[in-house]
C-alpha cells in the first residue's frame, strides 16, 4: 500500500469511528422531561438536548418511512401524534456507498432516512425567528444529516436568532431512478425525482411546525451546497414547492446538474443487469441489504434530477427566462476552482490529468464548428498547461455560468438576486478554491478541515455567516460598510469571498462572453456514455499503451464523481 493509501485508509478509519460513534435509536420518553428541552409538534412532543448555549433535536420524522409499499413512490406526510420522543439521535443515512469525503456515508444508513434536525439558540426569546434550512450535496448519490461538517452549533451560537434545520433526503438508487422501462414501472412516476419531493416534504414540515422551536413558517430560506445548490435552483419552479420558503441560497449547484430522460437510460440498464430482473414486483420484494449491494455496484452510475417535463421542465432554464421563480430572493455563487476538488477523488493529478481532456473531446463533438471556435477561443486566454485550461472550462460551463444564467434572467423578471465567487484557496496541494471549500465558513466549523486542508479563517468565517444570515433575516447581505449590490445584466456585481471582501463588476467578462452560448448544450458531469476513440487517448495509447490508458479510465470518472464538496 502506497503511503498516500496508507494516509487516506487511516483517515478513513478515524473518520468512521468517529461517525458511527455518535449512533443512537430515539425512543420513546416515559415519565418526566425537561420542558424547557422540548418542542410540541403535531407529530408528537420532542426532548432535544443542551449543547452549550444551544438546544438541538436530531432524528425528527417528517414524512412516513419511505418502505414496503412506499417504496420508490412520492413522501406521505408523517400521521399526527401526542407521544413524547427522544430527539437526541440523527436519523439513519440514506442508502448510499461509503466515502471518505462523505462523512455521513459512515453512519449506519437504510431506507428509513426521512428525518430532520433542529437548533435553536433558548439565549433569544423572539417568537418568530428566522429560519434556514439546509440541504446538503453529494452529487444526489451521497451526503446525509450526521455528516458533523453540518453541525448547527457553531452556527446557531453566533446567530442566537436563527433556527437551522438540516433535512435528509433519498439519494441515489433509492431518490433518483427511472423506472419507466421496467414491467410495472408506470406506477412509480416519480421515481426519478424523489430526492426533490423528499425536500419539499420536509419544507412542509417546516412549515406545520417550525412555531414550536420559535421559528417563522412567512420567514424560510433554504439553502444548499453542490446537489443542495441544485436542488435550492430547481425547487423554486416546482408547484408543489410554491410557499414553502421565502429566499434561497444556491453555494455551487445550479439547474445544469441535471439529466435528461435519454441519460438516465444507462442507469436503468444497469440497475436490471445486478438485480437480474425487469419486473417491478422483484424490485420490490428485495431486501434492504440487497438493495445496498446493489447500490455499492452501481455507485459511479447515480442519476441527478432528470428533466421529465412534469416535476422538472425539458429546458430547466425556461421558468428563470419567462419569471416563474421572481417571487423567490436569492443568493448564489460559486468558487473559482470548483473542478479541483476532483483531483482528490481520482487519487492525485495523474489520472485527473488523462482524464480531463477525454471528457472535453467527447464535449467537443457536440458543437457546431462556430461554437468549437468560441471554445478554442477560450483556451487560448490561458497559457498554462492544456489541462487547467480545460479544468476552467469546466468551471465556467459547469459551474459560474448556470448560476450567471440563473440570476440574469431572474434579474430581468423583477426577482431580486445577489451573486459571490468564492476565492479564498484551501490548504490543500493544487485544490485552490475548490468545491465545497467554503462549507467550513459557512457553518463555523473551522476545524472540519477535510476541504480546508487546515483551520478556516475566523474573520472570513464570521463575515460569510453574517452576509448569509442577514440575507435570512432581511434579504439583503450586506455586512456593516459592505454593501452588497444585487446582480443585473447591466453593472453585473459580484461579490468576492477571499482574504479580502470586495464588490465587482462583470467579473471575468471575456470568459463568460465567449462560453455563455454553449449553454444550451446541457454539458454536465455525465460520462455513462464517454467513447475512449478520441484523439487524446489514441495519442496517449501510442505514446505508452496500456500505462496511459489505464490513468485515463481510472481518472474518468471524475466527471460523475459530483459529490457534495
Amino acid at each position: 500500500m502506497s503511503q498516500n493509501n496508507l494516509q487516506n485508509e487511516t483517515i478513513r478509519m478515524s473518520a468512521k469511528e468517529r461517525i458511527r460513534g455518535s449512533y443512537g435509536e430515539n425512543q420513546p420518553v416515559v415519565g418526566a422531561y425537561d420542558p424547557a428541552l422540548a418542542a410540541k409538534c403535531r407529530n408528537g412532543t420532542f426532548v432535544g438536548r443542551a449543547d452549550g448555549d444551544v438546544t438541538v433535536f436530531r432524528g425528527i420524522p417528517f414524512a412516513k418511512p419511505p418502505v414496503d409499499s412506499l417504496r420508490w413512490k412520492r413522501p406521505e406526510s408523517v400521521d399526527d401524534a401526542d407521544g413524547v420522543f427522544e430527539a437526541y439521535y440523527n436519523g439513519k443515512t440514506p442508502i448510499q456507498t461509503e466515502w471518505l469525503t462523505e462523512q455521513a456515508s459512515y453512519y449506519p444508513q437504510g431506507e428509513d432516512c426521512l428525518y430532520l434536525n433542529v437548533w435553536k439558540n433558548p439565549s433569544c426569546d423572539q417568537s418568530d425567528k428566522p429560519v434556514m434550512v439546509f440541504l446538503h450535496g453529494g452529487a444526489y448519490g451521497w451526503g446525509g444529516t450526521a455528516d458533523p461538517m453540518y453541525d448547527g452549533k457553531n452556527f446557531v451560537t453566533a446567530n442566537p436568532d436563527i433556527v437551522l434545520v438540516t433535512a435528509a433526503y433519498r439519494t441515489g438508487l433509492m431518490g433518483f431512478v427511472d423506472l419507466s422501462y421496467l414491467d410495472g414501472g408506470e406506477d412509480y412516476p416519480d421515481a426519478p425525482n424523489l430526492g426533490l419531493l423528499d425536500q419539499i416534504e420536509a419544507l412542509r414540515w417546516v412549515q406545520k411546525n417550525i412555531r414550536a422551536f420559535g421559528g417563522d413558517p412567512e420567514n424560510v430560506t433554504v439553502f444548499g451546497e453542490s446537489a443542495g445548490g441544485g436542488s435550492v435552483s430547481l425547487l423554486p419552479m416546482i408547484d408543489g414547492a410554491k410557499g414553502l420558503f421565502k429566499r434561497v441560497i444556491a453555494e455551487s449547484g445550479s439547474v445544469a446538474l441535471t439529466f435528461s430522460k435519454e441519460e438516465c437510460k444507462d442507469f436503468t440498464r444497469r440497475l436490471v443487469k445486478e438485480a437480474k430482473t425487469k419486473l417491478m414486483d422483484d424490485l420490490m420484494a428485495l431486501t434492504e441489504e440487497q438493495l445496498k449491494e446493489i447500490n455499492e455496484k452501481l455507485n459511479y452510475y447515480n442519476n441527478f434530477p432528470m428533466r421529465d417535463g412534469r416535476i422538472i421542465p425539458l429546458d430547466p432554464y425556461e421558468p428563470y427566462v419567462k419569471g416563474v421563480t421572481a417571487d423567490v430572493e436569492m443568493l448564489m455563487g460559486t468558487n473559482a476552482n470548483e473542478m479541483n476538488y476532483w483531483i482528490g477523488e481520482v487519487g492525485g493529478i495523474v489520472p485527473y490529468r488523462f482524464s480531463v481532456p477525454v471528457k472535453f473531446e467527447n464535449d467537443m463533438r457536440l458543437l457546431s464548428d462556430s461554437d468549437k471556435a468560441r471554445a478554442k477561443k477560450f483556451l487560448s486566454l490561458s497559457r498554462r498547461h492544456k489541462m487547467w485550461q480545460q479544468t476552467e472550462f469546466y468551471n465556467e460551463l459547469m459551474f459560474r455560468l448556470p448560476m450567471i444564467c440563473q440570476a440574469e434572467n431572474h434579474s430581468k423578471n423583477g426577482g431580486k438576486v445577489y451573486l459571490y465567487y468564492w476565492t479564498q484557496p484551501s490548504a490543500v496541494s493544487m485544490r485552490g478554491a475548490c468545491h465545497a471549500v467554503e462549507l467550513a465558513y459557512v457553518f463555523g466549523n473551522l476545524d472540519e478541515t477535510i476541504y480546508t486542508g487546515k483551520r478556516a479563517d475566523e474573520a472570513l468565517s464570521k463575515l460569510v455567516m453574517t452576509m448569509w444570515t442577514n440575507f435570512a433575516r432581511t434579504g439583503d447581505p450586506s455586512c456593516g460598510e459592505l454593501t452588497w449590490e444585487p446582480y443585473s445584466a447591466d453593472h453585473r456585481a459580484t461579490m468576492v469571498l477571499g482574504k479580502n471582501a470586495e464588490l465587482r463588476n462583470d467579473i471575468l467578462a471575456e470568459q463568460r462572453k465567449l462560453l455563455y452560448p454553449l449553454l444550451r448544450y446541457m454539458i454536465n458531469p455525465s460520462y455513462a456514455t464517454l467513447d475512449y476513440n478520441v484523439p487524446f487517448v489514441r495519442k496517449a495509447a501510442g505514446a505508452a499503451a496500456l500505462g496511459l490508458t489505464a490513468a485515463v479510465a481510472l481518472g474518468v470518472s471524475v466527471f460523475r464523481l459530483f459529490r457534495k464538496k
